[in-house]
Formats: structure tokens, C-alpha cells, sequence
């Protein structure tokens, strides 16, 4: 979240970010309340001094005056408690609606449409044959069950097989050892989370608009991303300045209603209710999250581009940031069936949160130059998602015989350098 502080000197440039990135906040709302807030609290303060004043200073029987005042400041201190904790409640709602800040170099936009082309790396295949997607490559293989994961768990769930089990494992294990090599902490983290830490890292856990399934008669939620699991490790704590930026790697289980989701851009892998993901994650120095920032996205373009999968790179518009973000890159690779004649589907993003998420979540550091406690800034990048990975490598390595080819990146860790 923003401090309050800031927002209330910066009022006109808030409302121009909300505007920026499309979302219906009332911040003038929010600033009177905040404003309502503080006077309560001091008013508060002044009627709890003179109670205990009034205290200290009787000796014997009080007078009727005495208790007459005595009577109002404890009905004006209960009437404070009152209006304060209902102005706190209103003022923490619209509090945590508030987005980050958006890097100045961020395009302006509202859709996925108005994000803007950074690079391409890899040359798009040409085939010489109509290529199959990923399912019609699957289901002709015997290596993907749509119809016996919605039979068990419902629609948008599936079944891998034979050698897809060993591919995307391979491609884990590949994304594992490469950021093990960089100096990443790995983890394999819970697939569960308390919702006050998806809250924390700007998820909505609950509501008509939540992504997130929720355990019921619990405060548990299932996580869509060890970006909560990994942004959570560190909730209330003070970080050594020297132990930081921390490089961690998360692999974990995601789970996802995705809500809305349908139509043959979504079709088969592309969008599911399970999926597993190897995500990266840092803690780092304010002067540190730019650069941070920089080596995800390129961790990123170095495992695609040495599984041979073309992609482009796009600066992420305002519109479609998500709140926590200042500024987020997405990959998208080139998928040969995503549509009619192929398009681009996203794979991976990176995001820098800068400290939004670490002021909810209360993670610090000692600035040894200062001695004062700052907050930390935090990024997230996945390294690889199985699901869309494997829907890239796939399309892409595609024979003209109905086989496929195994990247040589990858053949280490399949035993194998083609399916069919």
C-alpha cells in the first residue's frame, strides 16, 4: 500500500494514476477520512489525558461538577472508540484499493492491446504443413486426458501422460538447476496461505471478483502463485541490509478459478484451474529493485530462447498492471495454433512491486548508512509456468510426421530427444 501521508500530499497525482490505470477509487473520500481519522485519534488522546488527570487529582469525594465532567469525557471517550474503529474500517477498505505508483515509462492503456513491444528473440516456424495445437498434438500421442480430468475434478482440469510427465519435469528440473546456478534459494513452498498474506501481496481473497479458491471454515487459501507463499516468508521481520537483494525460487502447485476465462484463445492448457510453476522472487534495496527488476526479465529470455521458443517482450500498459505493480514485463511466446494463423500468449511476467507489498506485510531492512528501518522492495518473475511452457514447446518443435522434438536444452533431463 501507498502511505497514507503521501497520498494526502499528493492527492491530485493519485487520482491521475487511478485514472491511469482504470480504476473507480474515491480518494477524496479516502483523504477525509484519513483527516476524520487523525482528529478522532487526537481528540481522543486529549480526553484520555484529562481522564487521568481528573484521577490524579482527586482527593476525597468528588464534587457534582467533577462527576458531571467525569460522566461526559467517558461517554465522549466511548463515543470516540466508536466513530474511530467505524472510520478506520471504511478508511482500510478504500486504503487497500489504492494501486502503486506506475513508472513513468509505462505506456498508458487500458487493455493488453495497448501494451508495447520491447524485442523479439527466435525466428516464428515455418512448417510448410498446417500445424496441430498442443491438444490435437496430446490427445493423437496419447499424452493429454481432458475428458478424465473433468470427469474426476471438472471442467478445465487434465490428465499428463507418458512422456509429458517426463517433459514438463524436465523442464522443471532445467528451470531449478539454471536459477541454482544464479545463486537463487531454492524452496518447494505450501500450496496453502493464510488470506491475510494473499491480502498482503495485493491478492483478493474473497468476493465475486477473487481468483483465488478459499477453504471453507477457514482463513486458508489456495495459492495461485509462490509469489504469496515467497512474499510472505518474511512478513514483520527486519532483514540484514548485507543479506540482501535475496534471490528465491519457488516451486509450488497454483490453483486458479479463473473466473470468466473461455474461447479458443483459452483453449486446452492455456488457461486451467491446476498448474504447476517455478516462480522467482526478491527482496531487495530501493536502489537495488531496478536492476533486480532487469536480471528476471532476462533470466526469463535466456530459458525460452535456449528451448528454442520464439517470444517477445512487452512493457505492460497501465490498464493492465495489477495493482501491486510499478512496472511489469511480460514474456509472450509465439504459438503457432492461438487463434487463426498463430499469435502471441503470454508465458511469463516479472513485476516490480517496489514496497507496496512490503508495507502491508511489514518487511524491513536496517539502512546501516541511517540506522533507520525502511521497508524492503519486492519482485516476483516466473521462470517457468509447466502449463503454458509446455503448450510453447510443443507447437513449436512440431514435425511434419505428427512427432515431436525435444530441445537439446532439455534432452538431459528427458532421456529422450523426440516423441512419437
Amino acid at each position: 500500500m501507498l502511505d497514507l501521508q503521501f497520498i494526502r500530499e499528493n492527492q491530485d497525482l493519485i487520482e491521475k494514476n487511478c485514472r491511469d490505470r482504470h480504476i473507480d477509487l474515491n480518494v477524496g473520500r479516502l483523504v477525509e477520512l484519513d483527516e476524520r481519522r487523525r482528529a478522532y485519534m487526537t481528540e481522543l488522546q486529549s480526553v484520555q489525558h484529562e481522564r487521568n488527570q481528573q484521577a490524579k487529582s482527586l482527593k476525597g469525594k468528588p464534587t457534582d461538577e467533577q462527576r458531571k465532567r467525569g460522566k461526559y469525557l467517558k461517554e465522549r471517550q466511548d463515543e470516540l472508540d466508536n466513530l474511530l474503529n467505524v472510520t478506520k474500517s471504511e478508511l482500510e477498505i478504500l486504503h487497500l484499493q489504492v494501486p502503486n505508483m506506475t513508472h513513468p515509462d509505462v505506456p498508458i492503456g487500458s487493455t493488453d492491446e495497448d501494451n508495447k513491444e520491447i524485442r523479439r528473440v527466435g525466428d516464428i516456424p515455418d512448417f510448410g504443413f498446417k500445424p496441430k495445437d498442443h491438444v490435437e498434438l496430446g490427445e493423437s500421442l496419447d499424452l493429454l486426458d481432458f475428458e478424465a480430468g473433468a470427469k474426476v475434478a471438472g471442467q478445465k482440469f487434465y490428465y499428463l501422460k507418458n512422456e509429458w510427465v517426463i517433459l514438463e519435469q524436465a523442464i522443471t528440473h532445467y528451470a531449478l538447476q539454471f536459477l541454482r546456478e544464479r545463486g537463487f534459494t531454492l524452496f518447494q513452498t505450501p500450496d496453502l496461505a493464510r488470506a491475510s498474506i494473499a491480502t498482503g501481496l495485493g491478492f483478493n481473497p474473497r468476493g465475486e471478483e477473487t481468483q483465488i479458491y478459499s477453504i471453507q471454515d477457514s482463513d486458508l487459501v489456495l495459492v495461485g502463485t509462490a509469489e504469496i507463499t515467497l512474499g510472505g516468508l518474511h512478513q514483520d521481520e527486519i532483514l540484514d541490509a548485507a543479506s540482501l537483494p535475496r534471490r528465491y525460487c519457488g516451486f509450488s502447485h497454483c490453483f486458479r478459478t479463473e473466473a470468466g476465462a473461455s474461447g479458443r484463445a483459452s483453449r486446452g492448457l492455456y488457461r486451467v484451474h491446476q498448474f504447476s510453476k517455478v516462480e522467482m522472487f526478491a527482496y531487495a534495496t530501493p536502489e537495488q529493485s531496478d536492476d533486480m527488476h532487469e536480471e528476471f526479465v532476462q533470466i526469463e529470455q535466456t530459458l525460452f530462447n535456449n528451448m528454442e521458443v520464439p517470444f517477445r517482450v512487452v512493457d505492460v500498459c497501465t490498464g493492465d498492471l495489477g495493482a501491486p505493480a510499478y512496472r511489469k514485463y511480460d514474456l509472450e511466446a509465439w504459438m503457432p495454433c492461438r487463434g487463426e494463423g498463430g499469435n502471441w500468449g503470454e508465458i511469463t511476467s516479472t513485476s516490480n512491486c517496489t514496497d507496496y507489498q512490503a508495507r502491508r506485510l511489514r518487511v524491513r531492512y536496517k539502512d546501516p548508512d541511517s540506522g533507520k528501518n525502511r521497508f524492503c522492495h519486492l519482485l516476483n518473475g516466473t521462470a517457468v509456468a509447466l502449463s503454458r511452457a509446455l503448450i510453447a514447446v510443443v507447437e513449436n518443435h512440431q514435425q511434419a510426421d505428427g512427432s515431436i522434438n525435444i530441445p537439446d536444452v532439455l534432452r538431459p533431463y528427458t532421456g529422450f530427444d523426440r516423441i512419437g
